[in-house]
């Protein structure tokens, strides 16, 4: 594996990052993201509102010290989210799961939540391999998919990770 890092979003990442979330098989492995994401206005809206946010710490993934994809901690409600999306040239080699390795790392609160659509079993093994558990799986509306898939809501303990 090569190194992967974590580092603050930049002007100059956001059309990777609106690149990679256009990519049609990335959005059905993600299901939850943007209606439509070929729109850029609204794009642009939603990053500037979660850049803007004392609750969102949003990252840019890199491997090697290029752009590889993004990665967030952020509240919902009192509770305590992560997640990632990787561009596919960055796919199967390792990088989400050192990527959530140190996302988890700097996010000091606990339970920690991740969800994933169920049929994502990249982003499942993901979770899993650093140390989140299964809590619960529903039936959710998927926006990129424009129906219900399962999603799985994972948690990582400070039983499970030794914070």
């Amino acid at each position: 594996m090569r190194h992967v890092d974590l580092r603050a979003v930049e002007d100059d990442d956001l059309d990777a990052i609106f690149g990679m979330m256009r990519d049609r098989d990335a959005a059905e492995m993600v299901a939850f993201g943007a209606e439509d994401p070929d729109d850029r206005d609204a794009f642009d809206e939603w990053m500037s509102r979660r850049r803007a946010s004392d609750e969102v710490d949003l990252l840019v993934v890199t491997e090697d010290g290029g752009f590889a994809g993004t990665a967030a901690s952020f509240a919902v409600g009192a509770d305590r989210e992560v997640s990632f999306w990787l561009a596919r040239h960055a796919w199967g080699r390792g990088v989400a799961t050192e990527a959530l390795r140190l996302l988890v790392a700097r996010e000091p609160e606990r339970p920690l939540f991740g969800r994933v659509a169920a049929h994502n079993a990249g982003a499942i093994a993901v979770f899993e391999r650093n140390g989140f558990t299964e809590l619960s799986r529903a039936p959710m509306h998927a926006p990129a998919l424009g129906r219900e898939v399962d999603e799985i809501v994972y948690v990582l303990t400070p039983a499970l990770d030794g914070v």
